[in-house]
C-alpha cells in the first residue's frame, strides 16, 4: 500500500532510517522508551485479555515488545523501520502489509510522530485490528521541546534575520481524539504524561537528541549548518529563560497516549438521544434528609 498521494513529504524518510539506525548501533539512550514501557505495562495490567495476536509497531527498541510478553501474552510480532536484532520484518508505517484483521492488539512507542500521513497511518492500524482488538500508541506530543524551538529561532532571527524549522512539529493532545474517531476507532482515549528533564546546557541537550537519531530530519530543513554564533547565543538565551538556580537547564516533555478499540456489539454504546430516564434539573436537586 503507498502512502496518500494528498500526504505531503514532512519527513526525510531516508535520513531518519539512517539515523535510527546509526543510533541503536551505537546504543541510543532508551530512558524515555523505559518510562513509556512502564505506562504500557499499566495499562495493559487493567485489561484481561490474551491478545494472542499482536503487533509492535515500529517502536524503535524491544522495550514495548519486551512489555508484552512480561503481562504473559505471546510476543508480538515486530515490525521496524530497519533491519536490527529482534525485528521480524521492516516496514513503513503508513505501508503497512498485513491483512485486514489480523492482529487482536497493536502497540507503537516513539514511532507516529514521524509520519507524514498521521490520519493515514491510524486508518491502517484500525484496519489490521480484528472486531474489539485495541490500539496502544505514545509519541512525543505538542509542547515537548518548547524551550530548545523558541532558543532557536529567536537566535536565529536576531543574526540571520529569519529562522528555519530546527525541531520537528508535535502534534496537540487536542486534535488526536478526533483523529482516531475519524480513524473509526470505538472508545477513543488520549492522555498525556508530562514532565521536565534537565541538562546542563543547551549543548548536552542536542546531544541526547542526536544520540537518539532525534535531530532534524524535516525536508523542508535548511542544509545550512547553524552558524557557530547562532548556537552560542541560542545556548545563551537558553540559559537566561530556561535555567534553574543551579544553574542547569530545563527541556519539556510531554508524552501523549492514544488508545481506541476496533468496534465490536459487545462494547458499551452511548445512550441515543432523548433515551434519559430522568431530567437533568430533577437529578441535580438536593435529596431531603
Amino acid at each position: 500500500m503507498e502512502r496518500g498521494q494528498s500526504a505531503p513529504a514532512i519527513f526525510d524518510r531516508a535520513l531518519l532510517r539512517r539515523r535510527l539506525a546509526r543510533a541503536a548501533a551505537r546504543g541510543a539512550p532508551d530512558f524515555l522508551l523505559a518510562r513509556a514501557a512502564d505506562d504500557l505495562a499499566d495499562r495493559l495490567a487493567g485489561i484481561k485479555r490474551p491478545f494472542p495476536r499482536s503487533l509492535d509497531l515500529c517502536t524503535p527498541a524491544a522495550n514495548f515488545a519486551q512489555t508484552v510478553i512480561a503481562g504473559g501474552r505471546p510476543a508480538p510480532l515486530r515490525a521496524g523501520r530497519f533491519y536490527e536484532a529482534g525485528v521480524d520484518l521492516v516496514a513503513e508505517e503508513e505501508a503497512l502489509p498485513f491483512a485486514a484483521e489480523a492482529f487482536d492488539l497493536i502497540v507503537s512507542g516513539f514511532a507516529l510522530q514521524w509520519v507524514d500521513d498521521l490520519p493515514g497511518a491510524l486508518a491502517q492500524a484500525r484496519r489490521m485490528l480484528a472486531p474489539d482488538g485495541l490500539f496502544l500508541a505514545c509519541f512525543p506530543g505538542g509542547a515537548s521541546l518548547i524551550e530548545l524551538r523558541a532558543a532557536l529561532a529567536q537566535a536565529e532571527d536576531e543574526i540571520s534575520g529569519g529562522a528555519s524549522p530546527r525541531v520537528s512539529p508535535f502534534v496537540d493532545l487536542r486534535d488526536l481524539g478526533g483523529l482516531l474517531q475519524r480513524a473509526g476507532f470505538a472508545l477513543p482515549v488520549t492522555d498525556v504524561d508530562s514532565f521536565t528533564l534537565r541538562y546542563d546546557s543547551m549543548f548536552a541537550l542536542c546531544a541526547e537528541l542526536r544520540a537518539m537519531g532525534a535531530a532534524n530530519v524535516l525536508t523542508q530543513r535548511s542544509r545550512k549548518p547553524l552558524r557557530r554564533a547562532i548556537l552560542l547565543r541560542a545556548a545563551e538565551i537558553y540559559a537566561t529563560r530556561f535555567s534553574d538556580a543551579d544553574g542547569r537547564v530545563r527541556a519539556t516533555m510531554e508524552l501523549v497516549w492514544l488508545s481506541g478499540w476496533a468496534p465490536h456489539e459487545s462494547q458499551q454504546k452511548p445512550l441515543q438521544p432523548g433515551s434519559a430516564q430522568m431530567r437533568l434539573a430533577d437529578a441535580l436537586k438536593p435529596k431531603d434528609g
